[in-house]
């Protein structure tokens, strides 16, 4: 048996195993996977523009005219005047001085994370980041702190204490709204302590746009921070129905970005069909708020649906919605169950999510019906009771807006080993990465474990650095 079959044998036994599930057709509300029609909820799609005549002919019509590919970087020959278009309209959409086309939201955030930290340099990372921030973060080769969930006052503890050298940088990055729980993060507290100690902020706005905020515009929008962000990263392939990504800040710092931003410079620009269908669907957003309106409806619709039936969720506007079973094999039967009565949930198990807190991550979108998302609630308490689940305890493991307060001086320096957690679009291994993190002395430790539903993280402190090829090409010239 070779490593990989063993590999792929321990995924079956521990309920972890994946597979790809074929859907016929556009994104629409309704779908057919593998052949059966049934209602799409945990789609990105948020404003239903994936599939709309106007997004669909502009991308066609940008074929016809550019071609389907851009056929180089952007540095060389891949720079269009339709990129040089969209990244206008995003400016102005962001409320920044300038913006930067990337291929997709994972180059986005290895780019700019890569240019804007470095060996010597200290990057601040929130332990729910996106796997695209967890990895960029990593090959930077900066120190990285990881910071407990919201915790502002963990990450302020940490600020004090490290890349106090003058001459380092440091960077502080957070998802806005957090992917698999629909949390968001407390961006005015952020910037605060951005400006206080010297930092730079990273703010990544993919599953914010088109909800949050004034017009759709983000939770930057939203907390009245235009233009006091240095970074703020966002996605094509969400809410705007494309694919792509994008990095608004000063003019300057898109010019550095620019020469720096590896993920960029070696990479083909991203295919004119996809610039001009995300195009449209901004020029939709700014003619069309309504669409925003319908989502936030929709978001409260199912909330309260699913609270009819007894799920512990709360009252809000915000489209992503966890149903955390705990148990994979559970939550993977409760998935399966509910596409064969006509409902797609995918089920999220680790290491996209923490160990025992697989769940159901519910998204509506605007183009869903009230019925629709009635139906599909109903559909889905049936079932979880007929496997014996109680919907009261399928709550979120977080407030979605209120951060966690913890006493400070329950903390203390010593380095733990921290699991870096994925994100369901990308669902890598996670692996073990040294990191110096807030950590209470016992009992604070073992409550604030008990609360949030976490295993205990391991004080193993013989676990090796993470690997650096320089400092191996170092070792092997000296060994020779």
């Amino acid at each position: 048996m070779s490593d990989i079959e063993a590999r792929l044998e321990e995924l079956e036994r521990l309920g972890l195993a994946r597979r790809l599930r074929l859907i016929s057709g556009p994104q629409g509300p309704t779908v057919l996977l593998e052949g059966k029609p049934v209602l799409l909820l945990c789609s990105n799609n948020y404003l239903g523009l994936a599939d709309h005549p106007r997004v669909r002919e502009a991308a066609a019509e940008a074929a016809m005219r550019w071609g389907v590919g851009a056929g180089a970087s952007r540095l060389v020959s891949g720079t269009m005047t339709i990129h040089g278009r969209l990244e206008e309209r995003l400016a102005a959409f962001k409320g920044s001085e300038a913006c930067v086309l990337f291929g997709s939201g994972y180059l986005a955030n290895l780019g700019v994370i890569g240019a804007l930290a470095g060996r010597g340099d200290t990057i601040f990372s929130d332990e729910l980041n996106h796997a695209s921030i967890v990895d960029a973060s990593r090959l930077s080769r900066a120190e990285v702190i990881v910071y407990r969930h919201r915790d502002v006052e963990h990450l302020e503890w940490n600020l004090r204490r490290h890349g106090r050298d003058a001459q380092a940088r440091r960077l502080i990055v957070t998802d806005s709204v957090f992917s698999m729980d629909g949390d968001v993060a407390p961006l005015e507290t952020l910037t605060e302590l951005a400006q206080a100690y010297a930092a730079r902020i990273v703010v990544d706005e993919a599953h914010a746009i088109g909800n949050l905020g004034p017009g759709g515009r983000g939770a930057v929008a939203e907390a009245g921070l235009d233009g006091e962000i240095d970074v703020v990263v966002g996605t094509l392939g969400k809410a705007l129905g494309s694919y792509g990504a994008y990095a608004c800040a000063s003019a300057e710092t898109v010019r550095y970005l620019i020469n720096s931003a590896r993920s960029l410079i070696y990479s083909t620009a991203p295919p004119p069909p996809a610039v001009a269908g995300a195009l449209a669907a901004l020029e939709l957003l700014r003619e069309r708020p309504h669409r925003v309106q319908r989502l936030r409806s929709n978001a409260r619709a199912l909330r309260g649906a699913l609270a009819a039936q007894g799920f512990a969720v709360a009252e809000s506007e915000m489209q992503i919605v966890p149903l955390i079973v705990g148990e994979e094999r559970a939550a993977m039967r409760l998935c399966q169950q509910a596409i064969e009565r006509g409902v797609f949930a995918q089920a999220i198990r680790p290491p996209t999510v923490p160990d025992g807190t697989a769940r159901l991550r519910l998204t509506a979108m605007a183009s869903h019906t009230p019925a629709e998302l009635r139906g599909a609630a109903e559909v889905l308490g049936r079932i979880a009771r007929s496997l014996g689940l109680n919907p009261a305890a399928m709550g979120p493991l977080h407030d979605e807006r209120e951060a966690p307060a913890v006493d400070e001086d329950a903390y203390d320096e010593r380095p733990v080993v921290a699991q870096a957690l994925f994100d369901a679009e990308h669902g890598e291994e996670a692996e073990e990465i040294r990191v110096r993190a807030r950590r209470p002395r016992a009992p604070s430790r073992a409550e604030l474990d008990e609360r949030e539903g976490r295993e205990p993280v391991s004080e193993d402190e013989s676990a090796p650095a993470p690997f650096d090829l320089e400092r191996e090409l170092a070792a092997d010239a000296r060994a020779a």
